[in-house]
């Protein structure tokens, strides 16, 4: 839900709204609990496709093992530390240096051994990685094309590309803007619904940078499943890319 990218794409106002998050991030029911939530769901998409693109084995609990990975955009860490214990070299970059203390913090307490950098992704040269995940960054990012090119030249040439984000639909502006912020299941400011993104519009950012998208899968809720993938990608999706 941070932002880390290019200097040409990073919001100031966008990581001060999420540093002020840090310590709570790690709470699941405090300010951050709809992530906590999610996380699992995003998990879930991205074991099967680590599984399917590196050909590991579904069974092994470190399908990750001698493999680097980077997690742009990394809150306090909830998605950096399973890739940690999935066997991964992780590093996790982040745009709000309060983020990046309670990852350190939080995984120093896991017995994690996890790289946290603070600041723009290209000024870091970080790279290359058989991994790199971005989870509900994009629609926080000012120039998108930007932040796709500083995404996509961490990875290595083999490597595969991971992201989440909402879809640009009226179902999101109602249920993801208006119904979640007024609530509180999401907090007020979060989300600036004209930032979505459409799968049509991320398919085609990739393709200018050299890579291929994969079928979006949806990230639904319903009452009986709760947040679930499915073929419904009116909220929020995920996808895989990898080079052409």
């Amino acid at each position: 839900m941070s932002n880390a990218t290019t200097a040409a794409t990073i919001r100031p106002e966008e990581a001060a709204h999420f540093g002020k998050l840090a310590a709570e991030w790690w709470d699941p029911k405090g300010s951050s609990a709809m992530l906590h939530k999610l996380n699992p769901v995003r998990l879930a998409f991205l074991r099967e496709a680590i599984d399917s693109h590196f050909d590991a084995d579904p069974k092994t609990l470190r399908p990750l093992a001698g493999k680097r990975a980077l997690d742009v955009g990394c809150g306090a860490g909830l998605l950096a530390e399973p890739l940690a214990r999935m066997g991964a070299a992780v590093t996790a970059v982040d745009a709000a240096e309060e983020n990046i203390a309670a990852a350190q913090a939080h995984a120093a307490g896991s017995g994690l051994a996890i790289d946290y950098r603070h600041g723009e992704l290209a000024a870091l040269g970080l790279g290359p990685f058989d991994l790199v995940t971005s989870m509900e960054v994009i629609e926080h990012v000012a120039d998108k094309a930007a932040f796709i090119a500083g995404l996509v030249a961490t990875v290595a040439a083999d490597g595969l590309l991971v992201l989440s984000t909402p879809n640009r639909t009226a179902a999101s502006r109602l249920l993801l803007v208006g119904a979640a912020e007024t609530v509180g299941m999401v907090p007020k400011g979060t989300h600036h619904w004209e930032d979505f993104i459409t799968p049509l519009e991320l398919s085609d950012l990739l393709a200018e940078a050299g890579f291929a998208m994969g079928n979006p899968k949806g990230i639904s809720w319903s009452p009986l499943k709760g947040l679930h993938l499915s073929d419904d990608l009116s909220l929020n999706y995920i996808v895989t890319a990898v080079r052409t």
